[in-house]
């Protein structure tokens, strides 16, 4: 097993706050060339058009209520 693949069995096996606390520090790491430079502000108006033109596309807020329960039983 290579060292990311049992890197990321031990991590996931870590309490969900635990795991949290460590996405963090690792996001935190990675160098700003991974931050956009507006913010994510192009990135969104493209999602929105996006929506606009296709609605369907989208989730209701119950289904991604759904879809965060399911997730967190596993």
């Amino acid at each position: 097993m290579s060292s990311l693949n049992t890197v990321e069995k031990l991590a996931l096996e870590l309490p969900e706050t635990q795991r949290a606390s460590l996405a963090i520090h690792i996001l935190r790491s990675l160098p700003a060339l991974y931050s956009e430079e507006d913010g994510g502000l192009a990135e969104a108006l493209r999602r929105d058009a996006e929506l606009d033109a296709n609605p369907a596309v989208g989730l209701s807020l119950e289904e991604l209520d759904g879809k965060v329960r399911e997730r967190k039983r596993r």
